[in-house]
């Protein structure tokens, strides 16, 4: 096996980063890249292949638990400690860019951070992103958790975190865990309904999305609101 290092340089993940930019690096070279170093036999890049190929995707490699994550030779609790730090921190990078700015100017940037947020969760969960009257983000969270399947949601309990915060409007969104992002008719209705309920408290319902591993919908976007 040849060694990286040995590698033409603009072949080597790291530097190939560098002169042309990580979009232009495949995800098993930039999990190479996290990873660092291999493991006898296997190079860092061949490593990171194997782990893609285990585990399916780099979004069920971020999902997976501890357990299943230190199964794999080469990896152990730091490196799961290392994974899950890089992905909180992207997380909160894109949550602060929205803080400072009009969450309606920038769609991709609420549809990138609601799918770090949600796309990788096993189980069905309904969180709010909370917004002052320029429609900067107050506060995001985490309302509702449910089954595979579904999620009890109560109006009452949304009201009183929107009057906590003190918000002028709220941007809705879910998951579906099986990856399909279409909004059933439950989604529907329970959005006609959240939006009525929060209007006796004067705060608007901006929009709502369904987090899928296939796609992000937008209910405002559908002209479902």
């Amino acid at each position: 096996m040849m060694a990286i290092s040995d590698w033409p340089e603009l072949e080597r993940p790291r530097e190939k980063l560098l002169h042309h930019g990580p979009a232009s690096l495949s995800d098993s070279e930039l999990l190479a890249i996290f990873l660092r170093t291999g493991i006898t036999g296997k190079s860092a890049v061949d490593l990171a292949r194997e782990l893609l190929n285990h585990f399916g995707s780099l979004a069920e490699l971020f999902s997976a638990d501890q357990q299943a994550f230190c199964q794999i030779p080469g990896l152990g609790a730091a490196k799961y400690a290392q994974l899950k730090a890089t992905f909180e921190m992207a997380q909160r990078a894109l949550e602060t860019g929205l803080k400072r700015g009009d969450v309606m100017t920038s769609p991709q940037q609420v549809r990138q951070f609601l799918s770090l947020c949600l796309v990788n969760k096993q189980h069905e969960v309904f969180m709010g992103l909370f917004l002052d009257a320029r429609n900067r983000i107050i506060q995001s969270e985490e309302l509702f958790s449910g089954t595979l399947t579904e999620t009890s949601v109560y109006a009452r309990e949304v009201i009183k975190r929107a009057l906590y915060h003190n918000a002028a409007a709220i941007i809705f969104a879910h998951n579906h865990p099986s990856g399909h992002a279409e909004p059933s008719q439950a989604d529907e209705t329970l959005t006609q309904s959240l939006k009525q309920a929060l209007a006796y408290v004067e705060v608007k319902v901006l929009d709502h999305f369904i987090v899928g591993s296939e796609g992000i919908t937008s209910f405002a976007e559908r002209g479902l609101l």
